[in-house]
């Protein structure tokens, strides 16, 4: 992944920190507790590979963060903002240091690439 790219999944997850510390009134451990629970949608592959990918997918797009951040913020929402914002920061997150959603053909392809490759 190149560092342009890089810099800008830091870009956006710097972004969903101020959209954090704009919008809600927890504190930020709430938000850097919470950070990695996006990761419990990894629990899909017990089902296989094709079922994981695609829940891991499902909490792992940036579109989907933003329909539940946007939804929160429609229906005065703090906790489904805030929701919305994690799913976001993770995703940034992840794709920032190389993970991206998942093909059905193994946990290691992503649409960046292979992880661990050489």
């Amino acid at each position: 992944m190149s560092k342009l790219l890089k810099l800008e999944e830091l870009a956006m997850f710097l972004l969903a920190v101020l959209m954090f510390q704009q919008q809600c009134t927890l504190s930020f451990w709430w938000f850097f507790g919470c950070l990695l629970l996006p990761d419990v949608s990894m629990i899909g592959y017990v089902a296989g590979p094709k079922t994981g990918a695609y829940i891991y997918n499902f909490f792992h797009h940036k579109a989907m963060a933003l329909l539940v951040y946007f939804a929160g913020t429609w229906f005065a929402s703090e906790i489904v903002t805030f929701a919305g914002i994690i799913l976001f920061a993770h995703s940034c997150m992840d794709r920032l240091f190389g993970y991206g959603l998942k093909f059905i053909t193994d946990f290691k392809d992503t649409h960046l690439g292979r992880i661990g490759k050489e």
